[in-house]
């Protein structure tokens, strides 16, 4: 009888302990997620003043006549683009399915994601240092980072002509 009484107590604080280790790796990563979706919690900012993560970075592409609103991502050569803003300069067609400009500077790639999709993508072409807004379907490229896509007026990419103005648009 007391063997039968120990091992019971062996299997109780065993399933015990499992039971345990199992909730704490739930409430922790509970937490987790829950901390890193709670937008009350500030986020830092870098010596650009720009917070590290959670700014919308927005910006207008206008040639006088036609306006597309990009909206970029969080990396690194879309906040090196957004640092550059207001600029005028060229745009130019390439292919048949893209229109470019150059910005002054060239763009830092890290934390980049690679380009993929289709019209009214905004990405950047890291051999060239161009800028490329999308207005049709392209191959993914290795060298192509994907800045952002259009929120309005993707179908007026392919009229952008001349000189345009990128800027930011505050929220």
């Amino acid at each position: 009888m007391k063997k039968t009484v120990g091992i019971l107590v062996i299997i109780l604080i065993i399933i015990v302990g499992v039971v345990w280790y199992f909730m704490s790796g739930i409430n922790e990563n509970t937490t987790k997620n829950n901390l890193s979706n709670d937008n009350s919690i500030s986020d830092e900012v870098n010596d650009n003043g720009l917070e590290e993560r959670g700014e919308e970075m927005v910006i207008r592409v206008s040639d006088g006549i036609y306006n597309v609103t990009f909206e970029l991502n969080d990396s690194d050569a879309a906040r090196s683009l957004y640092e550059q803003l207001p600029l005028t300069l060229d745009v130019e067609d390439f292919s048949s399915n893209e229109k470019i400009f150059y910005p002054e500077s060239k763009l830092n790639i890290g934390n980049t994601p690679v380009a993929e999709g289709g019209s009214g993508v905004l990405a950047y072409y890291e051999p060239w240092g161009d800028v490329v807004m999308f207005y049709d379907s392209f191959s993914s490229n290795s060298s192509l980072y994907e800045l952002g896509k259009a929120i309005e007026g993707t179908d007026k990419i392919s009229e952008l002509s001349g000189e345009i103005k990128v800027e930011r648009l505050e929220n």
